[in-house]
């Protein structure tokens, strides 16, 4: 990792090891992320019952805060879903994104990472590129060890009713 997102990184593990409740750990990682993989935008989301609640956001321009969209049609539920990493370098191109959704949004390229608790994906950290970007290795581990992290702190702290569950679905992956 870069000094800069090592820092970014450090600061936040530092911060969530403190954290007492699940709206300082949204903080948190909304005050690191961007600076961490050098991104435009930033959002924490969160697993509610079947849809993806974008809990916060640090961006260049408005994108999706407070909004719920169902997990099986966005691709921050996929990397829930299907607990997995997903580095997409031009969304235009990528089926899993809802086009309609990114489009009036400068978003063209994204990172997204599942947090997980006890093994459970129970949301996402999104960072967001306004130009074609392929996420790097340094890149995708620094949001991998910010989920990690927040995984832990959420684990401590009490989560909002409904996180992390799926109603109709058993297990981690969708279908």
């Amino acid at each position: 990792m870069e000094n800069n997102s090592l820092n970014s990184v450090e600061w936040a593990i530092y911060m969530l090891n403190d954290a007492e409740t699940a709206e300082e750990v949204y903080t948190i990682l909304r005050c690191s992320v961007r600076a961490a993989v050098r991104a435009q935008g930033a959002t924490i989301v969160l697993l509610e019952d079947g849809q993806c609640h974008y809990t916060d956001e640090d961006a260049m321009s408005p994108l999706w805060k407070g909004q719920r969209f169902p997990a099986t049609s966005c691709i921050s539920g996929w990397a829930m879903l299907h607990d997995q990493v997903v580095a997409i370098p031009d969304i235009s191109i990528d089926s899993r994104v809802p086009q309609a959704a990114y489009r009036p949004t400068f978003v063209r390229s994204l990172l997204m990472v599942p947090i997980r608790v006890a093994d459970t994906p129970v949301g996402a950290i999104g960072a967001y590129w306004a130009d074609l970007h392929q996420a790097s290795t340094n890149e995708i581990d620094a949001l991998k060890v910010l989920a990690d992290a927040a995984g832990c702190a959420l684990a401590r702290v009490s989560l909002p009713a409904g996180v992390g569950r799926m109603p109709a679905m058993t297990g981690k992956h969708m279908a």
